[in-house]
């Protein structure tokens, strides 16, 4: 989700999300200390497109076309081998991850008012984010205990959209990979 830990969440944002139960038991408590969106009610996930359009804007028109552009797309495996890092946030390295970016490439051109992370990265970079603004010392001991948790493999059959109610992200819907 939001990789500015600063950034806080606003009721009526929404995501566009692919789950990745198979993490959740090796990031959860690493998540829940240092990842503001497990905390806001994320699970284990890598983000497909945030922030996506506001609540205000879903209806049943919205719901149709993210049918029919999810639909379009084959559901795929990723692996988790590794982790990575951004500035100053560490993650879960998902491969391949073509079918992701390809996910979100599609509903950004569907919806270019809602470009990726708001338009502030210029590249797409797929992940599952673990933790946030740590100290060096603190983001090698995560990674250092991830690494005997992985690797890990989970199926991507859906995308969910979920949204902030003021306090929690809450899942609205789900929509089927083909």
């Amino acid at each position: 989700m939001a990789d500015d830990s600063t950034s806080g969440f606003q009721a009526g944002q929404t995501a566009l999300i692919v789950r990745i139960p198979e993490a959740q038991p090796a990031v959860r408590r690493w998540r829940e200390r240092f990842d503001p969106s497990a905390r806001a009610g994320v699970p284990a996930h890598v983000t497909v497109l945030f922030p996506f359009l506001d609540e205000s804007r879903l209806d049943a028109l919205v719901h149709s076309a993210l049918a029919e552009v999810l639909g379009g797309h084959p559901a795929f495996d990723l692996r988790f081998e590794r982790c990575g890092r951004l500035p100053g946030v560490l993650l879960l390295v998902p491969e391949p991850d073509t079918p992701l970016r390809q996910l979100t490439e599609a509903i950004a051109d569907r919806w270019p008012e809602a470009p990726p992370y708001g338009g502030r990265f210029a590249e797409i970079v797929p992940h599952l984010t673990v933790a946030q603004g740590q100290q060096e010392a603190v983001t090698e001991e995560i990674e250092a205990d991830l690494a005997g948790r992985l690797p890990l493999t989970s199926r991507v059959s859906s995308v969910e959209l979920i949204v902030h109610d003021g306090v929690k992200w809450q899942e609205r819907a789900s929509f089927p990979l083909a």
